[in-house]
């Protein structure tokens, strides 16, 4: 054999290796998860490198920085077309970059950045040592009560390692709303999820409680989140493909080319049923619908109050986003089999939430219960299955996300000796003794009762409206009366604030730095105007409501 033959034979060996392409990434596009991404690695570093005394304002300055930088970044990606007319799929296939995907970022990253406020509150409990401290426990690992946990204290330790799992939390959360496939779902869900449960397990008074709340979490999401991967496994089975696209054509039969291994598990629908309903399935889990929710009252309320409202809020956001994908890109063929579940799940959400709430003595318990009720009214948008219940749902969850963090911040404010007082009976004639801190709790509590002029009912309107035209006017009728049920654990606790007599030895409100303060206002405000004036936001939600196929 020659030397040509040799050479040639080498040529035409390799030929097909060299087509590799090398992945294109969009990183413009992709710009507002990378961001907050980067700087939750730098806060890694800060962690390692930076001395204890400054971390803080390290940490804090970095997170504001980036969380505030993603959000330009989402509204110049808006402003330049990539969430109508540019719309499309970035990253080979992984991400989609659309209106609700950029919608839904956006609410992530300010509620984020309002969460991180109340995060880096720490006026509210008085000096230890002379050191100021924050809703964070001293030492994460030190046991509650032992000596090295007191040492800590003395020593005036933070856990300031929770601005990074903010930071990579909220990335997750940016990933959710926006994948386009099933695997980059799977790992936005863990990349989200985890960073919570760590951060659930970390307040500062009730160590035990709060480390009990992160147990159930985590077994309670690990659970989930294996349903989730099963189906996610199922559906790949069936389809041949983890491609949001190409499932949804295995789905409606246009799939254009089918090969024969293809063709025996595409008549089989049990993979696509069993598939589709365990991913649904994780996805109703994160938001707290109800048969899957018996983590919520019991996480909320352990967990440290700031992390509760980030969680509430910014978690519920994005799962309804990954939700609404799911079923309106992923699933639209199989609309006639999800919609009477979705039904079930949506009617006992409305109901068991609002009627459990009325039992509840504990603050904390009380809001967990109707962010379930919530959920449920959400889920009437989410089955109208038409234009108006997407842009419906996105402006219901960008009005309920700042209400939550709002409430949640104001339930930091009422303090006892023990911490904060959150059982009922302690916010008993709070409205004469601090009636600023009771005033705006119960703007919060008419919005989330759904009382005009304020965003709660702007929301509920838009979504029942939605529900009703899609033919789910019984639904409605459902979510009326279960509004009617909420209204009235509402307008108690109001009742109980301002007209009844308060105890001598009741609870004090603590006076906050502006950063929880900048918290509260904002949510009354966002509050107020999306109640006052919601058209520009419903307009907004309008353009933004067409998923990219």
């Amino acid at each position: 054999m020659s030397a040509p033959a040799v050479h040639s034979l080498w040529t035409t060996a390799a030929d097909p290796i060299s087509k590799i392409d090398a992945p294109k990434i969009e990183y413009g596009q992709l710009s507002p998860t990378l961001i907050v991404l980067g700087a939750a690695v730098i806060g890694v570093l800060i962690e390692a490198v930076v001395p204890r005394k400054s971390r803080y304002y390290t940490q804090v300055f970095v997170s504001a920085v980036a969380l505030a930088a993603a959000f330009a970044a989402v509204v110049a990606l808006a402003a330049g077309g990539y969430g109508t007319t540019k719309a499309g799929i970035v990253a080979m296939g992984a991400i989609a970059v659309d209106g609700p995907a950029l919608f839904l970022q956006g609410t992530i990253l300010l509620a984020g950045l309002v969460g991180l406020f109340t995060f880096a509150e720490r006026r509210l409990d008085p000096l230890v040592h002379g050191n100021r401290v924050d809703s964070f426990a001293a030492q994460a690992a030190s046991v509650p009560g032992s000596d090295s946990e007191k040492a800590a204290v003395k020593a005036g330790f933070t856990t300031t390692e929770v601005f990074p799992l903010l930071l990579f939390a909220v990335a997750g959360m940016l990933i959710f709303p926006a994948a386009n496939d099933l695997l980059t779902l799977f790992i936005a869900l863990e990349v989200l999820s985890l960073p919570l449960y760590l951060m659930c397990a970390l307040a500062r008074r009730k160590r035990l409680m709060s480390q009990e709340a992160a147990v159930k979490y985590f077994l309670l999401g690990a659970f989930a989140s294996a349903f989730t991967l099963f189906g996610i496994a199922l559906l790949y089975g069936y389809s041949g493909s983890v491609s949001y696209a190409t499932i949804a054509q295995v789905v409606d039969g246009s799939a254009p080319d089918v090969n024969p291994a293809l063709a025996d598990t595409m008549g089989n629908d049990a993979l696509l049923l069993v598939g589709a309903a365990m991913i649904v399935m994780g996805l109703l889990f994160k938001v707290g619908a109800v048969p899957f929710h018996m983590w919520t009252p019991d996480v909320y309320q352990g967990a440290p109050t700031p992390v509760t409202g980030f969680m509430a809020a910014a978690t519920k956001v994005a799962a309804f986003g990954a939700l609404l994908r799911i079923l309106y890109v992923v699933l639209p063929g199989l609309r006639w089999d999800w919609r009477p579940v979705m039904w079930g799940v949506a009617i006992v959400t409305m109901l068991g939430g609002a009627i459990v709430a009325i039992t509840q003595t504990d603050i904390k318990r009380l809001l967990a219960y109707s962010s379930i009720a919530h959920a449920g009214f959400i889920l009437a948008g989410v089955i109208a299955t038409t234009p108006d219940g997407i842009s419906s749902v996105l402006f219901y969850l960008a009005a309920y996300s700042f209400v939550t963090i709002g409430a949640f911040a104001v339930v930091t404010l009422v303090r006892d000796a023990g911490g904060e007082a959150t059982h009922l009976s302690k916010w008993a004639g709070l409205g004469r003794r601090s009636p600023l801190v009771a005033a705006v709790f119960a703007v919060f509590l008419l919005a989330f009762a759904g009382i005009p002029l304020t965003s709660g009912f702007a929301g509920k309107f838009a979504v029942f409206k939605a529900a009703a035209e899609g033919g789910a006017a019984p639904l409605v009728v459902v979510g009326v009366i279960s509004s009617a049920i909420a209204a009235f654990f509402y307008i108690r606790v109001i009742v109980l604030m301002f007209f009844s007599e308060p105890r001598p030895e009741g609870p004090t409100v603590a006076v906050p730095s502006p950063l929880t303060t900048t918290a509260i206002g904002v949510g009354v405000a966002v509050t107020l105007v999306l109640g006052v004036a919601p058209q520009y936001f419903l307009d907004l939600a309008n353009q933004a409501g067409v998923f990219v196929r």
